[in-house]
C-alpha cells in the first residue's frame, strides 16, 4: 500500500532554512504528481507546493513564492521542500500527499 514519511522538521529561528523530506513506496512513484500540504495549529490543512512526476513543472501557494521550493528524486522516491526565510507563521505540521494517501506529517517550529 501507498506509504509516506515525512522527516526534517524540527525548531529554527526566524529567517534559517530547513529541508523536509518525504520516503514513498507502495506505488511507482516516478509517474505521479506529489505535494506538500500544511496544517497550523488552529486552521485549516493548506496547500504549500507540487510538483509533476518528472519534476518539469513547480507550483507553489503565492504567498510562499520565493521562499519555498519542491523537488523530487525519482530513483530515490523521495520529495523534499526546502524552506527559507522561514517565519512564526511558517510553524505547522508539513504533510506529503501521494495518490490517495497522506503522510503523518512532520512538525516544523519557527521561533526565536
Amino acid at each position: 500500500q501507498v506509504q509516506l514519511v515525512e522527516s526534517g522538521g524540527g525548531v529554527v529561528q526566524p529567517g534559517e532554512s530547513l529541508r523536509l523530506s518525504c520516503a514513498a513506496s507502495g506505488f511507482t512513484f516516478s509517474t505521479y504528481t506529489m505535494s506538500w500540504y500544511r496544517q497550523a495549529p488552529g486552521k485549516e490543512r493548506e496547500w504549500v507546493a507540487t510538483i509533476t512526476p518528472t519534476g518539469g513543472r513547480k507550483d507553489y501557494a503565492d504567498s510562499l513564492k520565493g521562499r519555498f521550493t519542491i523537488s523530487r528524486d525519482n530513483a530515490k522516491n523521495m520529495v523534499y521542500l526546502q524552506m527559507s526565510g522561514l517565519k512564526p507563521d511558517d510553524t505547522a505540521v508539513y504533510y506529503c500527499r501521494g495518490p490517495g494517501s497522506w503522510g503523518q506529517g512532520t512538525q516544523v517550529t519557527v521561533s526565536s
